[in-house]
């Protein structure tokens, strides 16, 4: 798969707005373990392999078990694996995600409101949010995942994920 363009050096100043709002979430209070499963089953469901490779590693670095990473897409069958908070947002990843089909239904807004405050509900949903414009951004420029990379493109990707002002990097999902 060839790059089409390289959309975090052509528009800056749109990377500096998602590195914000990726800052945001950072600092928002959600668990950092969390949020990169939402993220990571966001790509799953949008296909983006760049985004599913990367999530994948940073799950691995924050110490997740490879048995549970590789049922993220199956949480439901998963038993015990995925606590409540994890499922509840899980759960609520796969219906903002596929809003176009699903309308996000009272009931599932109920469902996840009983199990997260207003805040953690609104900044859930920017995450899952985010993670669906960096999705459509990797998928539409085709940005190589990184286990399918030369060392030459490895490094042209890893400019792309540059750390933010604050030592963050750029999610790019």
């Amino acid at each position: 798969m060839t790059q089409r363009l390289n959309y975090t050096a052509i528009a800056p100043a749109g990377t500096r707005a998602r590195r914000g709002v990726q800052g945001y979430i950072a600092e928002s209070g959600l668990p950092s373990s969390l949020v990169n499963l939402v993220y990571l089953r966001v790509s799953q469901i949008n296909g983006c392999a760049y985004c599913i490779d990367m999530h994948s590693r940073d799950l691995i670095k924050e110490g997740l078990v490879v048995e549970k990473l590789v049922l993220v897409q199956a949480w439901r069958e998963a038993g015990s694996l995925f606590d409540t908070r994890e499922r509840s947002a899980l759960a609520w990843t796969e219906i903002v995600t596929r809003v176009a089909n699903t309308a996000v239904p009272d009931a599932d807004f109920q469902v996840a409101s009983a199990m997260f405050s207003e805040k953690e509900l609104a900044d859930l949903t920017t995450a899952i949010g985010l993670t669906n414009v960096y999705n459509r951004l990797a998928i539409g420029f085709r940005v190589p995942p990184k286990a399918a990379l030369s060392e030459h493109q490895d490094q042209v990707v890893a400019n792309m994920r540059s750390p933010t002002p604050t030592g963050d990097q750029e999610i790019q999902s």
